[in-house]
């Protein structure tokens, strides 16, 4: 049985803005639960100090390769969890993910926090992602 996703919308404004307030899976097969992921180097260094949309475009990038390295991608993202240290900072790059979102064909449930800091000095974003395929 393969998965049905539904999108779950008793307000429609959030589908403007590139997410759905909830997604009904069902028929599941698999479920990745991804880590945060952030602006990190392969090797584990942190890349692009100071540079929200530097940092932005490579945790997106490392989302996706955990997604690819489990044989899904980001259309099979059905939660999204958006953490940032500067929320105003971020607001006018969040573009470059719904445009990625959008092109992949998804808008999974997501929740943007604002947080004091990330685990490693210098992140300013981090993604973590809920998969079902």
């Amino acid at each position: 049985m393969g998965i049905e996703r539904t999108a779950v919308n008793p307000v429609t404004w959030s589908l403007e803005m590139g997410f759905n307030q909830g997604e009904l899976v069902s028929g599941q097969t698999r479920t990745l639960y991804c880590s945060g992921q952030t602006a990190m180097s392969a090797d584990g260094r942190p890349q692009h100090e100071g540079d929200m949309a530097g940092q932005l475009a490579l945790s997106i990038d490392n989302l996706e390769a955990v997604l690819r390295a489990a044989d899904m991608s980001l259309a099979d993202l059905v939660r999204l969890n958006v953490y940032t240290t500067d929320v105003d900072a971020l607001f006018p790059h969040y573009g470059v993910l719904a445009g990625r979102l959008g092109a992949a064909g998804v808008a999974p449930a997501t929740t943007m926090l604002g947080v004091t800091r990330l685990a490693v000095p210098g992140q300013l974003i981090e993604l973590e992602g809920t998969a079902v395929a």
